[in-house]
């Protein structure tokens, strides 16, 4: 079994159309996430949002992704050098 990995996930929202899909996936990976933060940027319209996780590589690709293909977000993660061998 592959080990997990803590990373972080960069978040901006341009579109707050897609912030109702964006909390419905981070809710479906609530388990892996470490915690939040959300800050608005009011005077740009937009949300930075910055998610900790520790899960496995493919399970932080997966979240990655699916929020990135939502219109009006992008997605950058940042991985740590350290793997548990959960």
């Amino acid at each position: 079994m592959a080990g997990t990995r803590v990373a972080v996930i960069g978040i901006i929202v341009e579109n707050d159309q897609s912030v109702d899909q964006l909390n419905d996936i981070l809710h479906e990976y609530g388990q892996h996430i470490i915690g939040r933060m959300g800050i608005p940027y009011r005077q740009k319209g937009i949300n930075i949002i910055s998610i900790a996780i520790d899960a496995s590589q493919d399970v932080i690709s997966a979240l990655a992704g699916k929020v990135g293909n939502l219109p009006g977000v992008s997605a950058k993660t940042a991985y740590s050098n350290f793997v548990s061998e959960a």
